[in-house]
């Protein structure tokens, strides 16, 4: 779970008009759409793939706006061919023959709401993108985003399931951010350096739902139980955190953005055939008796190779699992009802 993004960029780039520090040569074409590119999170995600080597074509999609931010980020000297699409009539093209398709398409978290509170409004979106990428990139991986994760992935395969386009392979809820989370604040707590450290995080992607393994976190740390604690509410609590500092005026976008493009990374690396990278991500599970579970999986040429078990938990996080399953079946349920109204 060590991917990054970053460090598949060059280190050093010609400024001749060459550009030979781009090893875009022996890449295979691969092209990445964003939905929602317009948005807080999603022009710091366009931004940011625009830097991955790994993508050939990015494809910028929203109902308005795209076509400056294609046209700002078009002009940085790197791989990608930038095509900006706006309003639901070019959708399509801009989902035509898609290897990876990312979803931060939605409205943001404000002070007070709570990502139930988003639901109405991000669900009947990512219904309507979905029905989209079934008959134009069916056999695209899809990366949601867009918040409630835990019931817009159920409601992502409902959908998929009615086009008869259903691979639960291809399906994941970007729960990176948490990961990214858990790795920063166990880092500080810890003082060990972040670059060395990994902590998986299972379960969901809201509040309680969101469970870190602080128990498998490496390199391993003496830490008293009340730091796992405190530890795991901030992790569970960061994008709260985030909202409030903000003042009303926005939600985590850097950093959202920041972990999409880290798992999207790995789903390319995935497909290309680099061996062993392995995320936590919310997808189709047999893992617990959720129908839908965040967990380690390993990423492979036709996206989910293998969806890897927890291990050993300690007694604090096998109290989380029980105690986090009612609300995260709610979230589910939620999501196949919505899908299926």
């Amino acid at each position: 779970m060590r991917t990054s993004v970053l460090r598949t960029l060059p280190r050093r780039t010609s400024t001749a008009g060459t550009r030979r520090g781009f090893a875009s040569e022996s890449a295979p074409d691969r092209k990445v759409a964003i939905l929602g590119a317009a948005g807080g999170i999603g022009q710091p995600l366009s931004l940011l793939m625009k830097l991955n080597p790994l993508v050939s074509r990015l494809a910028l999609y929203d109902i308005a706006g795209t076509p400056g931010v294609a046209a700002d980020v078009s002009h940085i000297n790197t791989r990608s061919e930038i095509l900006g699409y706006a309003g639901e009539e070019q959708l399509g093209k801009a989902l035509e023959g898609a290897d990876v398709v990312i979803i931060p398409a939605g409205v943001p978290r404000k002070p007070g709401m709570t990502r139930d509170d988003l639901f109405n409004i991000n669900a009947g979106i990512v219904k309507s993108l979905c029905t989209a990428i079934a008959k134009y990139c069916p056999h695209a991986l899809v990366n949601v985003i867009s918040n409630p994760v835990n019931s817009t992935v159920p409601i992502a395969s409902e959908v998929f399931k009615k086009a008869g386009t259903y691979d639960e392979k291809r399906l994941f809820g970007v729960t990176t951010l948490d990961v990214v989370r858990a790795k920063t604040f166990y880092a500080g707590k810890a003082k060990v350096s972040v670059a060395d450290v990994n902590v998986p995080v299972v379960g969901g992607h809201a509040g309680v739902t969101i469970l870190p393994l602080f128990s498998q976190a490496t390199p391993s740390a003496n830490l008293s139980s009340e730091d796992i604690e405190a530890l795991t509410k901030r992790t569970q609590d960061g994008g709260t955190e985030v909202v409030e500092a903000k003042a009303g005026k926005g939600s985590a976008t850097l950093s959202m953005a920041y972990a999409g493009a880290i798992f999207a990374d790995a789903c390319l690396k995935g497909l290309n055939g680099v061996p062993d990278v392995v995320e936590c991500s919310f997808v189709q599970s047999t893992v617990t008796d959720l129908p839908f579970f965040a967990s380690k999986v390993r990423l492979g040429k036709n996206g989910v190779e293998q969806v890897l078990g927890l291990g050993a938990l300690s007694d604090y996080e096998k109290e989380g699992l029980e105690a986090l399953k009612p609300e995260l079946k709610s979230s589910i349920e939620k999501g196949i009802k919505f899908a299926n109204a």
